[in-house]
């Protein structure tokens, strides 16, 4: 048995807001951060969960799938009903497709890149 719980996960990023913003279009939520406050930005999910944006100006972006240098350091795995129509959403909202063979639906996940380079995968649930 543990003897902590997790607060939150943070990503390091160029653009604090500009992620929080990307990840709560997809999520939802509320993000958290006044002006002035663009060094650290906080998505609220409705779950309850949080996710934190904290500024990383010289982010250097994973090179998916390496991992012999550089490697993905963390990526998130986010459940979807409509895969076909969250592809189309996430790419509007500015992610980058990574690896979107799906093999026909066979394989049950895509990964793609955030604005800022990190690696997700939309997973069918």
């Amino acid at each position: 048995m543990g003897f902590a719980t997790l607060t939150l996960t943070a990503i390091d990023c160029p653009e604090p807001r500009r992620l929080a913003e990307f990840y709560a279009a997809i999520l939802g939520g509320e993000v958290k951060g006044g002006p002035g406050e663009e060094e650290w930005i906080d998505l609220y999910l409705p779950d309850g969960q949080r996710l934190a944006f904290q500024r990383a100006p010289d982010l250097r972006p994973p090179e998916w799938p390496r991992a012999d240098r550089n490697s993905q350091q963390l990526h998130l795995d986010l459940d979807v009903e409509d895969m076909e129509s969250a592809h189309e959403q996430v790419l509007a909202l500015g992610a980058r497709p990574l690896d979107v063979d799906d093999d026909g639906g066979k394989r049950n996940f895509r990964v793609y890149a955030d604005p800022a380079g990190h690696p997700f995968c939309l997973c069918r649930a």
